[in-house]
């Protein structure tokens, strides 16, 4: 069975356009490959963290909402952490509260875009 999860990545913020979508291409490519399937993808921009990590105090942040096999998470953050380019990652399993949330933000920012 196939659960819902999502993950927010940060990425060093020294990366071009064109690294920051072989980077997010690399981790869709790993959860498909695994079975999974891709829901949706975000990309929130280059963003001032909270706090400096590594010595630096911006980066660009990215969203991957999908579904996959639970068995698949742990390697999927082992990629992840062993990745020089992400500064920090959470992948979260949503329940049906927060998957219908997600389904909601998803339209309002869909009729946004419309407008």
């Amino acid at each position: 069975m196939l659960n819902n999860y999502e993950t927010v990545f940060i990425l060093t913020p020294v990366l071009s356009e064109e690294q920051i979508k072989e980077a997010v291409k690399k981790y869709s490519d790993l959860i498909t490959a695994a079975g999974g399937t891709i829901v949706n993808y975000e990309n929130w921009g280059l963003k001032k963290l909270a706090y400096n990590i590594t010595k630096k105090s911006s980066g660009f942040y990215q969203l991957i909402e999908f579904e996959a096999d639970g068995s698949f998470i742990n390697d999927y953050e082992v990629a992840l952490k062993r990745d020089e380019r992400v500064l920090r990652f959470l992948t979260v399993k949503l329940d049906k509260h927060a998957k219908a949330y997600a389904e909601k933000r998803r339209s309002v920012r869909e009729e946004k875009a419309k407008a």
